[in-house]
């Protein structure tokens, strides 16, 4: 019987597809060891953090984890200006989707860190290892989708809002003539009969008595660094992570919080 040449039965159409995916998934992978060295720099300071929003959740460190290998992470931060009582944080660790039309919907995440800081000022550490539950990077459906992993802070307790200093003095708007004895010192005698010296100015000039408040220093708010480090490690080198999450800390007092939750409201940009 006759057969057509380049016939071939639609089992093996599917099966060569199949391969023919497989091969491709393979070319994605990551490989285990990089041609080059990349040490990208990373701040080192913990930066101040006020509330946002409202206290909702917001990112201070963003990771791309885009093509990851491993199935869970550890990343390292630093803290400062944490006072127990006064500026207390909690943080998290979170999975973010990215569309591609700047859209961010969030996959899964940690359990609330709680850091209740210390009775004085101290440099905190923190090193977090979670299993972040996003796809393996070249196992994907959608080899377009973007993933990140982010640090996230909201305030437990805070932020405190110091008092500056009000003084009062001869002041006139910053840039204020000074010249042609529009201010000059005279003297003054006291109910007591002593004489002395205080700053004078001229009547119609702009430079007349006022109070002036300085800002005070300390604007209240806690510091939080970004991630000197986010990386996927192998089980066998933190066995400890888990869908949940697992933290050390040296400089201030924590403990855990709140099971994950990824309806709480976040800054969504």
């Amino acid at each position: 019987m006759p057969t057509q040449a380049n016939g071939v039965p639609p089992s093996l159409v599917n099966e060569l597809a199949e391969i023919r995916r497989r091969l491709s998934a393979i070319e994605r992978a990551p490989a285990p060891v990089n041609s080059f060295d990349r040490y990208p720099p990373v701040e080192w300071a913990a930066q101040n953090r006020p509330a946002v929003s409202g206290n909702v959740w917001a990112s201070v460190s963003v990771a791309n984890a885009t093509g990851l290998v491993f199935d869970r992470v550890e990343c390292k931060f630093i803290t400062d200006h944490l006072f127990t009582g006064k500026r207390e944080a909690e943080v998290r660790l979170a999975a973010f989707r990215h569309t591609g039309r700047a859209e961010r919907e969030i996959v899964s995440a940690s359990r609330v860190l709680n850091l209740t800081g210390a009775q004085v000022r101290q440099v905190g550490v923190v090193v977090m290892r979670w299993v972040h539950g996003i796809p393996y990077g070249w196992d994907y459906q959608d080899e377009t989708t973007v993933y990140t992993i982010e640090l996230q802070h909201r305030y437990k307790r805070g932020p405190e809002h110091p008092k500056g200093r009000d003084i009062y003095a001869i002041s006139a708007t910053e840039g204020a003539a000074i010249d042609g004895n529009i201010l000059n010192y005279g003297y003054k005698q006291d109910e007591s009969g002593k004489w002395w010296w205080v700053p004078t100015y001229r009547d119609k000039s702009p430079w007349a008595p006022d109070f002036v408040t300085v800002p005070n220093s300390d604007d209240g708010a806690y510091g939080i660094s970004a991630m000197h480090y986010c990386v996927g490690l192998p089980k066998e080198r933190i066995p400890e992570a888990d869908e949940k999450g697992w933290a050390w800390m040296r400089g201030t007092d924590g403990g855990w919080g709140r099971d994950p939750d990824i309806t709480e409201p976040i800054l969504g940009v």
